[in-house]
Formats: structure tokens, C-alpha cells, sequence
């Protein structure tokens, strides 16, 4: 009972750990979206950081690189 008690625990913890990283990561395109876009192109508002995150997570889906090295 106790290793499920830590098993739970760990993965718990490794996914606070990977939407703390995603949102570290969302970081720049927030600051960027906010610093550069926003005065640049009119009619672009600014972003909160979870819009930023959105935004990330959109571009990850949308550009994925999809080579494969398995040559034959």
C-alpha cells in the first residue's frame, strides 16, 4: 500500500513538474507577443500567460516535425 502511496506521489509530482515547464516555456512567446507584436501590427491585443500557453501548445500540434532518420 505504501509503494502505490509513492508510485502515486511521483507521478503526481512529475505532472506538476511538466505543466510548470510547459508554462516556463510559454514564457517568451508571451514576452514576445506582448514586447513586439503588440505595437507592431495594429489590432493585435496583448495575451495573458495562459493564452501565450495556448498559443505554444497550438504551434507544437500545428509543426511538428514529422522526418524520420529510419533509412533503408
Amino acid at each position: 500500500m505504501e509503494k502505490v502511496a509513492v508510485a502515486i506521489g511521483a507521478i503526481v509530482i512529475g505532472l506538476i513538474g511538466l505543466v510548470f515547464l510547459s508554462f516556463l516555456l510559454s514564457w517568451p512567446v508571451y514576452m514576445l507577443w506582448n514586447g513586439c507584436l503588440v505595437d507592431a501590427v495594429e489590432g493585435v491585443k496583448q495575451v495573458t500567460w495562459l493564452q501565450a500557453w495556448g498559443i505554444n501548445f497550438l504551434f507544437g500540434i500545428l509543426f511538428r516535425s514529422t522526418i524520420s532518420k529510419d533509412v533503408k
